[in-house]
């Protein structure tokens, strides 16, 4: 057991060290804190949540997360109001957008025991941003290059908290068929970003089967979009990690 544990611990250090390799690169997108145009006030009530300092459990995230107020507001008052949660995700948000939240005031003044992240599908799919040093070019991320932003995230959290526990998700499936190019994309950061899992404070956690049929087709009655959970989506997704969220709040 403890040969076990020791080298998940020295596997998810080498991990870290290689997704954080490339940090100075000044083509990662990925890795360079920028604001969100158009959703400072959101951030605002971020950091006013985070002087109360109140919060036990935190979801950070883009906007699937956001959409526990949305469509998975009845499903959040059911499993994570009674636990404390709050709810920091951003629609659009990036890796780089969380990563300029995260040094301008977001948990500052919490102690979370927990934090639930699911952050990606933004650099990988549709939504690339624009580049101002690549003459406005619009960029998406490599599979790599976001997990880049991922682990750097989570190095912050564990910087800043270094209390608190991390349930880092895995991306959700996006796209109809297995073999459709974001979902491969997004499958591959997964598999790499799975790395950081040290046992000790981050957990790594793939639930997308749960939003899956049996042939790996993403129905549009859990997602209709294809990317964003309903409130049955949401329900799927709270029921597959309550155990483990509460498992862990109480470590």
């Amino acid at each position: 057991m403890k040969r076990s544990f020791l080298f998940s611990c020295l596997a998810a250090t080498a991990a870290f060290a290689f997704l954080t390799a490339s940090a100075e690169e000044p083509t990662s997108l990925a890795l360079t804190p920028v604001p969100h145009p158009g959703k400072e006030a959101l951030h605002e009530s971020f950091n006013k949540i985070s002087k109360e300092g109140k919060a036990p459990l935190v979801f950070l995230g883009d906007s699937i997360t956001q959409g526990w107020s949305g469509h998975g507001k009845d499903v959040w008052e059911k499993y994570w109001a009674p636990l404390g949660a709050v709810n920091f995700g951003v629609g659009g948000d990036r890796t780089e957008h969380v990563l300029w939240r995260l040094r301008n005031g977001n948990y500052e003044g919490l102690h979370p025991k927990l934090t639930v992240l699911m952050i990606g599908t933004n650099n990988t799919g549709k939504s690339g941003r624009r580049a101002a040093e690549h003459g406005g070019r619009i960029f998406n991320s490599t599979a790599e290059e976001t997990a880049k932003g991922v682990a750097e995230i989570v190095r912050v959290l564990r910087e800043k908290q270094p209390q608190m526990k991390i349930l880092l998700l895995a991306i959700f499936p996006r796209s109809a068929h297995p073999t459709d190019a974001m979902r491969v994309t997004n499958e591959k950061a997964n598999a790499i970003i799975s790395r950081l899992d040290d046992g000790k404070n981050v957990f790594f956690m793939d639930i997308n089967k749960k939003f899956l049929e049996s042939d790996g087709t993403l129905s549009k009655d859990i997602m209709p979009d294809l990317l964003h959970p309903n409130a049955v989506g949401y329900e799927i997704w709270a029921k597959a990690i309550e155990a483990r969220v509460k498992e862990l709040m109480a470590d």
